[in-house]
């Protein structure tokens, strides 16, 4: 069949203007793509959200958007853009199933950084582990325990439990059990215990310290011990408070009792 001039330069001026119009599409929607994924970039920004979740969720957006311009400038073109976004929701479909537990860890990273259970230096209790907090990533969250090993622990495991933020308050009380004999006198062992946490400076006035009888046990009078000190400050009160209650049992005559057993030998006088 012999197609004439015009009809050559009919089609060319018909199929010109379309691929014109998808390059319009395409240049157009690429600087708007690029444009809004700036400009959630600046608002996460501006909420202080990790940089790499930053970076991360911009070149997502960014994909996400590219691929909508780019099936709208084929469509203008003439290509039935149907059976590409069949294609690509298969693939989506597959490729979310076998990334399942991966997906599961960065939605749980995008949740710690929206609502911020914790941030970047605290100490936390998660995942089965503890320690401070060095990094929160896409993933995983970076960990130093108190023996300074790293830890990696995936973000589902933290977000699927319990999160316990030790440096979420300034202030954290210190809960001590100490006992004494029977034959103690409870009223002066409660004056050293008093005297110990008053001569420290680390523990607060306000709330005032407790020192009270908790328990009368099998083999002891046992006193909760309970001051108030700031949370940087826990562990060392915890530790001298330990040893200071043993120097001054000893020096004021008070016993500790120990767990001990008593044999009763019986002599048969048949034997």
């Amino acid at each position: 069949m012999d197609i004439s001039v015009a009809q050559i330069q009919e089609i060319a001026v018909t199929y010109g203007v379309q691929i014109l119009l998808a390059l319009v599409i395409f240049i157009v929607g690429k600087w708007v793509a690029r444009m809004l994924v700036n400009a959630v970039k600046r608002g996460m920004g501006r909420a202080k959200v990790d940089e790499t979740l930053i970076g991360f969720i911009g070149n997502i957006t960014y994909a996400i958007l590219m691929i909508f311009v780019v099936l709208a400038a084929l469509n203008q073109v003439g290509v039935q853009t149907t059976s590409f976004i069949a294609i690509l929701g298969a693939a989506g479909l597959a490729v979310g199933l076998a990334l399942q537990s991966s997906l599961s860890n960065f939605a749980s990273g995008v949740m710690m950084i929206i609502f911020r259970p914790f941030k970047v230096g605290d100490f936390i209790e998660a995942g089965g582990t503890a320690g401070v907090v060095e990094e929160i990533n896409i993933f995983t969250t970076q960990l130093r325990t108190g023996d300074n090993k790293t830890m990696f622990v995936p973000n589902g495991s933290i977000m699927g439990g319990n999160i316990t933020n030790v440096s979420a308050k300034p202030t954290r009380r210190v809960d001590m059990t100490f006992g004494i004999g029977y034959g103690d006198d409870i009223k002066k062992a409660k004056e050293v215990l008093a005297d110990i946490l008053a001569k420290d400076e680390r523990v607060l006035k306000d709330p005032a310290p407790l020192v009270a009888v908790a328990e009368l046990a099998d083999s002891s009078v046992n006193f909760a011990v309970r001051p108030w000190v700031k949370s940087g400050d826990y562990w060392g009160v915890f530790f001298d408070t330990q040893e200071q209650v043993k120097l001054r049992f000893d020096a004021e005559g008070i016993s500790i009792p120990f767990p001990q057993t008593d044999i009763h030998l019986i002599k048969d006088d048949a034997t």
